[in-house]
């Protein structure tokens, strides 16, 4: 199949660059860019609008095994096509959790029918409970592409040096949670005169700032591979940035929600802004933008976290964290853009090049020879997010309500068109 993109606007995350092209695609690959169209080609006119990259979800949690009815293979998916992400990167805090060859299995047959691409974490120890380190050789064969245990610090300071060690020998990644386990335990908002008014149980942002000094050191030590999940305060940036200036092979990310919201959209004690980290201050927020657009941070991503309604509707201390984001993922990022905070090409770095290359992936690029995972958009489209549109199984959004610009009008995976009109 031979598909011809005219008339679009390309977004080159590469070249750091936003102009008029077209694009060839032949047997699920970009053949040309800027190419004429080829005889016999499908034509698809974009009638002006952006086609870029699709966009790499890291950090997505998909419920099965163990929690289906919060979401399934299949329903994030659908989801994933419909936010213009054509590559999720599935985290291990399953039931049971990705932490064994056969349960890696499992979670990759079930994922092969999905409609985007669908790559996997395992767990860094077995059950996720910072005891036992897991076979990071033999699930790294199978195909994991990092491991973590998600937001469960490895407190164990000496198993984690060991983790780092045996994972540098095979060159696998390892994604830590920036925390002071001790001071972060049972917090829901960042301290200060907002938790204090409100009494929420707070945590200082220092306790990220410890966590990113630990993991570091531990990396300096060792010398693995090393991606902090999120980073969400400024006063972590600085350990960062010397990291980076000492040679270190680290990387760092941040939720979508951390750079749009900040500690008073909790004002309403409504459960669908209660995250891990929690929100953080506005000049926090600000900062972070920065840093994306700097190049300090490396990642954006959704963290989407499905929840059920009994999971939610409960005290704001008792509710269980995370939101939903495949869907809201790329209308959430235009907000950045037309603040001015960051340029598409810019979030297409965040969003899709950066992820591929960190991971090894061959997506994130708009070039001859990629895969032709491709979405179409309208950054300006504006639209009123109601929840119980969204494809997830699970409607924990924090933009239920809010008003948006930025409508995926199409997504192709290997050039098979997964999303819009005639998908």
């Amino acid at each position: 199949m031979t598909l011809y993109f005219q008339n679009a606007r390309l977004i080159d995350p590469e070249g750091q660059t936003e102009a008029p092209g077209s694009v060839t695609v032949r047997d699920g690959r970009i053949e040309a860019v800027n190419g004429d169209a080829p005889q016999g080609a499908e034509l698809i006119d974009c009638g002006g609008r952006y086609l870029a990259p699709g966009l790499i979800d890291w950090g997505v949690k998909i419920g099965e095994p163990g929690e289906r009815h919060k979401e399934s293979f299949r329903s994030a998916g659908l989801a994933a096509a419909a936010g213009g992400v054509t590559t999720i990167i599935a985290r291990p805090d399953t039931l049971p959790p990705i932490d064994t060859p056969e349960a890696l299995e499992f979670a990759a047959r079930r994922g092969a029918d999905a409609a985007v691409n669908i790559r996997h974490m395992a767990a860094l120890t077995k059950g996720r409970e910072g005891r036992e380190m897991v076979e990071i050789g033999f699930l790294t064969d199978l195909g994991a592409v990092a491991f973590t245990d998600g937001v469960r610090v490895v407190s164990d300071t000496r198993l984690m040096s060991r983790c780092m060690t045996y994972a540098r020998g095979l060159g696998a990644l390892i994604v830590g949670h920036p925390q002071e386990p001790g001071l972060s335990r049972d917090a829901v908002a960042t301290s200060g005169k907002f938790a204090s008014l409100y009494g929420l149980p707070a945590v200082s942002p220092m306790a990220e700032v410890m966590g990113v000094e630990r993991d570091l050191a531990l990396v300096a030590m060792t010398g693995a591979r090393y991606h902090a999940d999120q980073i969400t305060v400024a006063a972590s940036l600085p350990a960062l940035r010397r990291a980076r200036e000492a040679g270190l092979d680290v990387t760092a990310g941040i939720s979508i929600h951390h750079l749009t919201l900040n500690e008073f959209d909790l004002g309403d004690y409504r459960t669908f802004f209660r995250f891990t980290p929690p929100l953080r201050a506005e000049d926090d927020r600000q900062a972070m933008v920065q840093a994306v657009a700097e190049g300090v941070i490396d990642v954006i991503a959704s963290f989407h976290t499905p929840q059920d309604e009994e999971s939610k509707r409960l005290p704001f201390a008792e509710a269980a964290p995370g939101a939903v984001g495949l869907q809201t993922l790329l209308p959430a990022a235009m907000r950045l853009y037309h603040q001015g905070g960051l340029s598409l090409p810019q979030l297409w770095r965040a969003m899709s090049l950066n992820p591929a290359r960190r991971l090894g992936l061959e997506g994130g690029r708009m070039a001859a020879g990629a895969p032709a995972d491709l979405v179409l958009f309208d950054p300006d489209a504006p639209f009123v997010l109601d929840r119980f549109t969204l494809l997830s199984k699970s409607k924990n959004t924090p933009f239920d309500g809010a008003r948006m610009q930025g409508r995926v009008l199409g997504t192709w995976v290997g050039g098979l068109r997964v999303f819009g009109a005639g998908a």
